[in-house]
């Protein structure tokens, strides 16, 4: 994932370390507040919707935009722009076997 210049493993590391701290901080706050079975049913709640905050939070960051059916239309579209070429003749196509020769053999270009 590249999500800049300056952001390195450890930017991620505590990152991910900070949401955790904060997850978890939420968790026993609500476990306190709440007697057992609510508490652990609002406390599911609140990871999945800080999760979904992340996740928005992360394709920003890396340029898509929105979630459509959980952030797999922008995939789905980027995936169909890519296009193949045969490694044995160069020959372009989306086919198994290259139409020019009969080769299996293909790689991605953009």
């Amino acid at each position: 994932m590249n999500f800049g210049d300056g952001y390195s493993n450890r930017q991620f590391l505590a990152n991910q370390l900070i949401w955790l701290g904060i997850s978890l901080g939420i968790s026993i706050t609500i476990s306190i507040l709440l007697p057992f079975p609510i508490s652990l049913v609002t406390i599911v709640g609140v990871f999945i919707l800080l999760n979904l905050y992340m996740r928005r939070r992360v394709m920003q960051k890396m340029g898509m935009q929105g979630y459509g059916k959980l952030g797999l239309d922008s995939e789905i579209e980027h995936a169909t722009s890519l296009k193949y070429y045969c490694m044995s003749c160069g020959t372009q196509h989306k086919s198994i076997n290259c139409p020019n020769c009969g080769s299996k053999m293909k790689k991605v270009g953009f």
